[in-house]
């Protein structure tokens, strides 16, 4: 007996992919932390693995004619702001907790409503409206939480990136024709010149390779899938939807590094989670 199952609809294949990269992003402070390298050796391993995996993908499956056929500025412009958010986010492990990385991530759901309302004149809805503000609020708990145990540098570095990511949904959201695998690779490829000048990746303890060349392959997925998912909702969504990783991310942190988080964190955490669960809950 065949059973028909419903197919899904293109808000519904967002979702998914959304959250695909939420679990996938969610370990980027697990690799970070966990390889004693500094900040730009790991940037050019993990852009050297990501690049070739994309493109590995992208040969495989017959999609890199048509993703060079449709690079246009939108996917040069996505592919800088990429390369410098990336450099950013691992740097800023380096710096602060995961934790207040985290936090100062899940503003991405403001930022994007903000950018969308102002460059495509997309409104978001009132349950968006509402459901940003108290995803604010549950940053802005544990962020109180934290005053005093954070580098300023490592926030302001989680901050930029949050501000580039928001800016690459807005422009996948306004140009949904943009390819998705040839920038992810491109904001790698870029990176790795200006590593080398920055560090001596090329000294790295071999024992470390296999990490980061996994955070890589996490990486190219984590990219992928979550501007893929862009396409399909509007940018305060994807933004609201991405902020998942704001509790799981200290969560892996608390149960593979022993990072413990604090209350504030657990208190914000549910409030941001439970902001998340009701933006998306079943509308009449």
């Amino acid at each position: 007996m065949l059973i028909n199952l419903p197919v899904p609809t293109p808000r519904l294949r967002g979702v998914g992919l959304v959250g695909i990269s939420v679990l996938f992003f969610s370990t980027a402070g697990l690799f970070t932390k966990g390889v004693p390298e500094d900040a730009w050796t790991i940037v050019f391993w993990r852009g050297l693995a990501a690049a070739g995996f994309t493109l590995g993908y992208l040969l495989m499956t017959g999609g890199l004619r048509q993703e060079l056929a449709g690079f246009g500025w939108p996917a040069l412009f996505v592919s800088l702001l990429g390369a410098s958010g990336s450099a950013a986010f691992i740097s800023s492990f380096k710096l602060t907790s995961i934790a207040n990385v985290a936090l100062i991530y899940a503003t991405v759901p403001l930022l994007a409503a903000i950018l969308a309302w102002i460059c495509l004149r997309e409104r978001p809805t009132t349950r968006t409206i509402l459901a940003s503000g108290a995803t604010l609020a549950g940053v802005l708990i544990i962020f109180g939480g934290s005053l005093g145990g954070a580098s300023l540098t490592g926030d302001l570095l989680a901050l930029w990136m949050t501000v580039t990511l928001a800016g690459s949904m807005v422009l996948y959201r306004r140009w949904p024709e943009t390819p998705t695998g040839m920038p992810s690779a491109l904001s790698s490829i870029v990176l790795l010149p200006v590593a080398l000048l920055a560090a001596a990746p090329l000294d790295a303890a071999p024992e470390y390779m296999p990490a980061m060349a996994g955070f890589g392959l996490v990486f190219a997925v984590a990219s992928i899938t979550l501007m893929a998912g862009a396409r399909l909702l509007p940018s305060a969504e994807t933004g609201l939807l991405s902020a998942l990783e704001t509790p799981v991310a200290p969560l892996l942190a608390f149960l593979f590094l022993a990072e413990v988080p604090s209350t504030a964190t657990f208190v914000g955490g549910g409030v941001i989670l439970s902001a998340i669960f009701w933006s998306q809950w079943p509308r009449r």
